[in-house]
């Protein structure tokens, strides 16, 4: 039976790739900053770690508790929608050092054992933010088009040893918890001179077209750690499959 760790369980994305792997038999991870054992249901193949992905030593910690690691999710990340403008520098390396810098670090963890064993899978959640320019998301976007980079090196580097690096790029749920992940007011980063421009923005994003759906990114993510055709990047809900086909 294999094992998958997947970080930011605690809700949303996470959460829901969590309860998928676990229904499909998989021994899971479930990693998040703050534990919470009444999110996922009881199970033997079920372990909860304590997790916060901008700390060294926390990664350090929960990778060694966890063992022998088959696949490991990057699915940890908090958001930013507001004007370039009003962002504080402060909140801006906040996002990169979750969103970049934790993905990397998580990776960096986890490569040694992976490359002794010649086997494993990482998969990296990003978002249809890289598959189309997007306002009111310059910082939030550069944090993830780095990790799209990052990946698909990394999956250069890491065939070598039969290690597998996956993208999933999700689409945009206006229902989840992400946008509620941030500790800035979006209020706060619209100034005066950009409300007109703003207000048909966030009454879009309010309302889209076509949303996605918590189980679209879980069965994105378990498609990519099952892919063995050489596949790099799996848009998540029809939103993003569409900015996809749009974008090739």
């Amino acid at each position: 039976m294999q094992t998958i760790l997947i970080t930011g369980t605690f809700s949303g994305y996470g959460l829901e790739t969590a309860r998928h792997f676990l229904a499909n038999g998989w021994n899971v991870i479930a990693a998040m900053r703050t534990p919470s054992p009444d999110v996922l249901p009881r199970s033997e193949h079920l372990r909860i770690l304590p997790l916060d992905v901008t700390s060294d030593k926390s990664i350090a910690a929960a990778v060694e508790a966890a063992g022998p690691i088959d696949v490991l999710v990057n699915n940890a990340g908090i958001g930013v929608v507001g004007a370039f403008e009003a962002t504080p520098m402060s909140y801006v390396r906040k996002v990169f050092d979750t969103n970049t810098l934790g993905v990397m670090a998580m990776a960096q963890a986890v490569i040694p054992q992976m490359r002794e064993r010649r086997s494993g899978a990482f998969i990296n959640v990003t978002s249809s933010v890289t598959l189309a320019p997007m306002p009111l998301a310059a910082a939030y976007t550069a944090s993830k088009q780095a990790i799209e980079g990052f990946t698909g090196s990394l999956a250069h580097e890491l065939a070598y040893f039969n290690i597998r690096a996956k993208l999933v790029e999700r689409g945009h749920a206006p229902t989840t918890r992400f946008s509620q992940n941030t500790s800035v007011r979006i209020e706060d980063l619209i100034p005066a001179a950009y409300a007109d421009f703003a207000k048909p923005i966030f009454e879009a994003f309010a309302k889209p077209a076509m949303t996605t759906k918590e189980s679209d990114v879980a069965e994105a993510v378990w498609a990519a750690v099952h892919d063995t055709a050489g596949q790099l990047r799996f848009p998540a809900g029809p939103d993003a499959v569409a900015l996809y086909r749009h974008a090739v």
